[in-house]
C-alpha cells in the first residue's frame, strides 16, 4: 500500500460522513433537494434515493409469497467496543467504521441468530435497500443450480442459448465464463467517465441518464448484441457487469424464465418480510448486474439460506451441491494476476459471480459500499448497506477487513 493511499485512507476516517440534508421533505420538496432519476446516483441525494428507489425507478417484484415471515432470532450483544487494525496500520473501531462510510443499515448473525441490527440516515427495517453488483452473487448461485440440473452446460456457447449474442463480445464465450468474468471484451469499469463501457451499461439498463449528445442504446437487449470482443476467453478475470447481463439473458432463454422469477421461487420459501424487486430496463427487463432491492433482514435471510446449504425449515431451495460448487472458489493465481482485487480481498478468489475464500467464506459487494459476507466456518452472515458519495471508495479495504475480523471474532 502506498503512503498516499495510506493518507487518504486516514483522510476519509478523520473527515466522517457528511451531514444528510432534509431530501424529499414537503409537499413538494423544495428544488435542491428534490431526488430524481437525474441526480439519485449523486452525492447527497443518493443517501435518500438508495433505500427508496422504487419511487423514481420502475421495476420488477420478487414476490414474498402469502405464508407469514420468518422471525430471525436474537441473541444479541454489545459489539461497540469492537475494533480491528485498518489497512492505514491503525485501529478503527466498529462505529468509527460504520459512521466513516455511509452506512445505512447493518445486521450481524451468528449461528442463526440476529447479534446485532442497526439503521442509519433514515433507513428503517421495512424499506428497500439497492444492493448493486451484490445482485451479481444473488445470479451466480442460481446459474448453479441450473449447471446441476442439466438446464445449462458449463461448455456451451453463449450464442447456442441467445442467438443475438452471435457476434457481440460474450458470443463465444462459455458459460463458464461467463460466470467467472473471463470473457475478453471490450469494457472498462470506470465509474466517472460518462464515454465508458460502464457508463453506457448504465443508460441501457436505466440507471442512469446519458448526459446530452451522448448516444445510447434503449435496452440492454440493445446494448449487449453491440459489445465487442478484445482477445480471446479464459485464463483470467475481468470484471465486468454486462457479462453478469448476459449470463442471465443465457439463463433466460434456458428456463423460459426471467431472473425475476427464478429468483421468487426461493424468496416465497424463505419466510421473507418483503418483496424484493429488481429495477427494470427500459424495455421492462430486470437488472440482473446492479438492480436487486431488498430490506436488511431480507438478505440477512438469504445469507443464511446459503449458510444452511440452500435449506429453509426443511425445503432444499438451492441445491447444496451449487452452493459447494461455488465455494471450491476460482484459480488463486488468476485472481491474484489482477493486481487491483488482489490488493483489496488477499487471499480470495472467484467463481460464479463470487469472491470466494475457498471453503472458508463468501463475499458478494456493490458499489457505494454494499457486502454480504457468509463465513461457513465461523457460521457469521454479516450485511452492510451503504452510501458512499462514491461508486468505489477507500474504505471499501477496510470494510472487507472489518467483516472478516469481526466474524473471527464474535
Amino acid at each position: 500500500m502506498t503512503s498516499d493511499f495510506a493518507q487518504a485512507l486516514l483522510g476519509a476516517y478523520e473527515e466522517g460522513a457528511a451531514p444528510t440534508p432534509p431530501l424529499m421533505q414537503g409537499f413538494p420538496p423544495a428544488s435542491e433537494h428534490r431526488v430524481t432519476w437525474h441526480n439519485f446516483m449523486s452525492p447527497p441525494h443518493n443517501r435518500w434515493a438508495f433505500h427508496n428507489l422504487g419511487r423514481i425507478r420502475p421495476s420488477i417484484s420478487v414476490e414474498r409469497g402469502a405464508k407469514p415471515s420468518s422471525p430471525l432470532a436474537s441473541a444479541s450483544q454489545s459489539l461497540t467496543d469492537f475494533s480491528f487494525e485498518s489497512a492505514a496500520g491503525h485501529t478503527v473501531t466498529l462505529q468509527q467504521h460504520l459512521q466513516a462510510s455511509y452506512t445505512d443499515g447493518w445486521l450481524v448473525m451468528k449461528n442463526g441468530a440476529v447479534v446485532q441490527e442497526d439503521y442509519f440516515n433514515g433507513h428503517q427495517a421495512h424499506k428497500r435497500h439497492i444492493m448493486f453488483s451484490v445482485t451479481k452473487s444473488l445470479i451466480g448461485v442460481l446459474a448453479e443450480a441450473m449447471l446441476g440440473s442439466g438446464q445449462l452446460r458449463a461448455e456451451a456457447l453463449a450464442s447456442e442459448y441467445v442467438a443475438e449474442l452471435s457476434g457481440s463480445a460474450f458470443g463465444d464465450a462459455t458459460v463458464r465464463q461467463l460466470l467467472d468474468m473471463a470473457v475478453a471484451i471490450d469494457y472498462d469499469e470506470v465509474y466517472d467517465d460518462p464515454l465508458s463501457g460502464s457508463s453506457q451499461f448504465g443508460y441501457a439498463c436505466g440507471l442512469t441518464v446519458p448526459p446530452p449528445g451522448i448516444s445510447a442504446s434503449q435496452s440492454l437487449y440493445e446494448y449487449l448484441p453491440a459489445t465487442r470482443k478484445n482477445g480471446e476467453h479464459g485464463g483470467f478475470f475481468h470484471y465486468v457487469t454486462a457479462t453478469t447481463e448476459a449470463l442471465a439473458w443465457v439463463m433466460e432463454r434456458a428456463s423460459g424464465r426471467s431472473c425475476a422469477e427464478h429468483l421468487r421461487e426461493v424468496w416465497q420459501g424463505l419466510g421473507c418480510e418483503r418483496d424484493g424487486f429488481f429495477v427494470a430496463d427500459p424495455w421492462g427487463r430486470n437488472v440482473a448486474g446492479a438492480g436487486f432491492n431488498a430490506t436488511l433482514r431480507d438478505m440477512a435471510r438469504f445469507g443464511s439460506l446459503l449458510l444452511a446449504k440452500g435449506d429453509a425449515h426443511g425445503q432444499q431451495l438451492i441445491p447444496a451441491a451449487a452452493i459447494d460448487s461455488v465455494l471450491q472458489g476460482g484459480d488463486p493465481a488468476i485472481y491474484a494476476a489482477n493486481e487491483n482485487f488482489a490488493l483489496w480481498s488477499p487471499g480470495a478468489t472467484y467463481k460464479s459471480q463470487w469472491y470466494v475464500y475457498p471453503g472458508e467464506a463468501l463475499l458478494a459487494v456493490g458499489i457505494h459500499g454494499q457486502i454480504l459476507y457468509i463465513d461457513f466456518a465461523q457460521q457469521v452472515v454479516i450485511v452492510k448497506q451503504s452510501s458512499l458519495p462514491i461508486a468505489e471508495s477507500v474504505l471499501d479495504i477496510d470494510t472487507l477487513r472489518l467483516v472478516r475480523s469481526l466474524a473471527s471474532a464474535i
